[in-house]
């Protein structure tokens, strides 16, 4: 039995807002939509065009409130080929929550607060 990644699921409050924010900050394209056929809920899959994992966006009609995050230690991680280019980008879209150069990453906030690591390719 083997077992392969396909795809990570977050919530968000504002559909839209969360696939611009995927798009400009990491690139990402969307894939596949599903709306529910009574409106309760839609799922926008991204991908990357490289890897065939993707993040599932879900939107749900009736949540009217932000989600609760908890402590916020789970998080999405990209790698990419230019840190100093993503990171400057980044700081332009004033999205950096957080920086550890020790370690050679940092962190991104999404509009619904999940932090999206980014690494060294």
């Amino acid at each position: 039995m083997k077992f392969t990644f396909f795809h990570n699921n977050i919530n968000v409050l504002d559909l839209d807002k969360s696939v611009e924010f995927y798009k400009k900050a990491l690139g990402l394209e969307v894939t596949k939509e599903f709306h529910a056929p009574d409106g309760s809920f839609k799922l926008v899959y991204l991908g990357d065009g490289t890897t065939p994992h993707s993040l599932e966006l879900t939107w749900l009609r009736d949540m009217d409130r932000p989600y609760d995050l908890g402590d916020n230690e789970s998080h999405l991680a990209f790698h990419v080929d230019d840190m100093d280019a993503a990171l400057a980008f980044h700081k332009e879209m004033d999205c950096v929550c957080f920086e550890n150069p020790d370690m050679g990453i940092y962190f991104i906030n999404d509009p619904d607060g999940y932090w999206v690591e980014i690494c060294p390719q």
